[in-house]
C-alpha cells in the first residue's frame, strides 16, 4: 500500500469516535460483577484511580506521538526510543492481549446468551461464535467502517436508558433509595488494597484508545489532535464509567448476592428494567462483542503474519498469504483452534492476564518518554523539563507498575511465565544475542493483505 496516496481527512471528532468505538463502552457490564466483589461495592473509586492512571499514560502517548507520528503503537515506541530488545518485549506481551481479546469476546457471549436462554449451555454459544467469526475472517467479509460511530450512538443511548430507568427506580425507593452517597468513593471498612485490586482489572475497560494513534498519516495535524483526542476519549469514558458504576451501585447495592458474577451486568439490567429493554440490551451487547471479537480475530491474525513476514516468527507458517483467498489462513484457523481456550479459561483470569499485557505496554511508553526526550534528546537542564519528561512520565510508570503488582498471583505467573518464553525466544533468534534483534512492521501492510 502506498503511504503517500493516504489524505489526511480525519478530525478530531472522527478520532474521539474512533477511540470510543474501539473502547466499547458497554464494557463495563462485562466487568462489573468481579471488580464489585474484588472492591466490595466502590466499583467508582477504582474507575477513579484507573483514570488518572490513563491520564499519565495519555500524556506519554502524546508525547511519543510528536516524534514518531507513523509508528503509533507501544511496541514500536519502545524499540525506537529505549532499544530492539525493549521493543520486541512490548511486541511479546501485545501479541499475548490479542490471543486473548477474542476468547474474552466469546467467553462473555457465551455466559450472556446462557443465562437469557439457560436451555443452551455457555460452550455450545462459544464453539458457535468461534465458527462463525472463524469463517467470515477467512472470506475476507468485512464489517462496514461506518458500523464504528452507529454502535457508538448504539452504546451510548443504551446507557443513557438504562441510567435513567436506574435514576427512576432509586427515586421510588430501590436498592438505596438515594442518589448521593459517599461509599462507593470513600468507606472505612473496605481496605484500600482492595480497590487497586479492582482497579488492576477495569484497566481492560480503556484499551483501544491508544489505537487512535495508528491514524496518525490520515489526520489533520496530528502532533496536536491525536493527543487532544486521546485525552478527551479517556476522560470521556472514564466519566461515563464512573457514573455508570456508581449508579448501578445505588440500585444494586448488595455485590454479593449475584447468582453469576460474571454475568451480573445482565442480572442489573434485568432486575431494573422491563423485558423489552433486556432484550434489547443483550441483542446490542452481542452485537458489539460479535464487531469486537471479528476484528480481534482479524487483528491477530494480521499481527501474526507481521511477525512471520518479518521472521520474528517461523515464515512458512505464519507469513503464509492463501493465493486464492489472500488473507493468513493458518494465522486465522490457529487463533480459532487457540479460542477454544475459553472453554476452560474463567473471566477472571482472561480479565486479569490480558491486563498483564496492558500494563507492560503502557509502562513502556512512559519510560519511552524517558529514554528519548530526557535522555537521548537531553531536555535535562531546566526544571520545566525534567517535569515534563522525566517526573510526570515516571510517575505514570509508577502507578501501572503498582497496578500491576495488584494483579491475581495465576495472573502475575502465567505472564511472567509469558516474559520467559519471549526471552528464550529472542535469545534463540539472535544466536544468544549476537546478532541483531527482528523487528516487526506493521505500517506497510496492505489491509486487503490481512483482513
Amino acid at each position: 500500500m502506498n503511504q503517500n496516496s493516504l489524505k489526511r481527512t480525519l478530525s478530531f471528532r472522527h478520532l474521539v469516535f474512533l477511540g470510543l468505538a474501539f473502547m466499547t463502552m458497554m464494557i463495563i457490564f462485562t466487568t462489573y460483577g468481579i471488580a464489585s466483589q474484588v472492591t466490595q461495592g466502590m466499583v467508582p473509586a477504582a474507575y477513579m484511580i484507573v483514570l488518572v492512571a490513563m491520564l499519565f499514560n495519555v500524556y506519554s502517548y502524546g508525547r511519543m506521538v510528536k516524534v514518531f507520528p507513523s509508528s503509533g503503537t507501544s511496541y514500536a515506541y519502545a524499540q525506537k526510543a529505549i532499544h530492539p530488545n525493549a521493543g520486541f518485549f512490548v511486541g511479546w506481551a501485545i501479541m499475548m492481549d490479542y490471543l486473548l481479546t477474542p476468547m474474552l469476546n466469546y467467553l462473555v457471549v457465551g455466559i450472556f446468551l446462557s443465562t437469557a436462554f439457560p436451555a443452551i449451555p455457555a460452550w455450545l454459544w462459544i464453539i458457535l461464535f468461534i465458527i462463525v467469526i472463524t469463517t467470515i475472517n477467512v472470506l475476507r467479509v468485512k464489517i462496514a467502517a461506518n458500523i464504528n460511530f452507529l454502535l457508538v450512538i448504539f452504546q451510548f443511548s443504551v446507557v443513557a436508558i438504562f441510567a435513567f430507568l436506574c435514576i427512576k427506580q432509586v427515586m421510588g425507593g430501590m436498592g438505596t433509595g438515594t442518589l448521593f452517597s459517599a461509599l462507593p468513593f470513600y468507606n472505612p471498612d473496605v481496605p484500600f488494597s482492595a480497590v487497586t485490586a479492582g482497579a488492576a482489572i477495569l484497566f481492560l475497560s480503556f484499551l483501544g484508545f491508544d489505537t487512535i494513534t495508528t491514524f496518525s498519516e490520515e489526520t489533520i495535524n496530528p502532533e496536536k489532535t491525536i493527543p487532544r483526542a486521546m485525552f478527551a476519549v479517556v476522560l470521556i469514558g472514564g466519566g461515563l464509567f464512573i457514573f455508570i458504576s456508581y449508579i448501578i451501585q445505588m440500585v444494586f447495592p448488595d455485590f454479593m448476592s449475584f447468582n453469576d458474577v460474571d454475568a451480573a451486568g445482565f442480572e442489573v439490567v434485568s432486575a431494573v428494567t422491563g423485558n423489552l429493554f433486556t432484550s434489547l440490551f443483550l441483542a446490542g451487547y452481542i452485537v458489539a462483542c460479535f464487531a469486537s471479537a471479528t476484528v480481534s480475530h482479524a487483528g491477530i491474525s494480521r499481527f501474526l503474519f507481521a511477525m512471520g513476514r518479518d521472521g520474528v516468527l517461523p515464515k512458512r507458517f505464519f507469513g503464509y498469504l492463501s493465493p486464492k483467498l489472500k488473507v493468513p489462513l493458518f494465522n486465522i484457523l490457529l487463533v480459532g483452534v487457540l479460542s477454544l481456550l475459553a472453554l476452560m479459561l474463567s473471566m477472571d483470569l482472561l480479565l486479569a492476564f490480558i491486563n498483564f499485557g496492558v500494563l507492560v505496554a503502557f509502562s513502556f511508553v512512559n519510560l519511552s518518554v524517558i529514554s528519548h526526550y530526557f535522555i537521548r534528546e537531553g531536555h535535562r537542564g531546566t526544571v520545566k523539563n525534567t517535569i515534563l519528561y522525566l517526573v510526570i512520565p515516571l510517575i505514570g510508570f509508577c502507578i501501572n507498575a503498582w497496578l500491576w503488582t495488584n494483579l491475581e498471583k495465576s495472573a502475575l505467573i502465567l505472564g511472567g511465565s509469558w516474559l520467559l518464553i519471549g526471552l528464550i525466544y529472542l535469545a534463540y533468534l539472535t544466536n544468544m544475542f549476537r546478532k541483531s534483534t527482528p523487528q516487526m512492521n506493521l505500517e506497510n501492510i496492505d489491509e486487503s493483505e490481512a483482513v
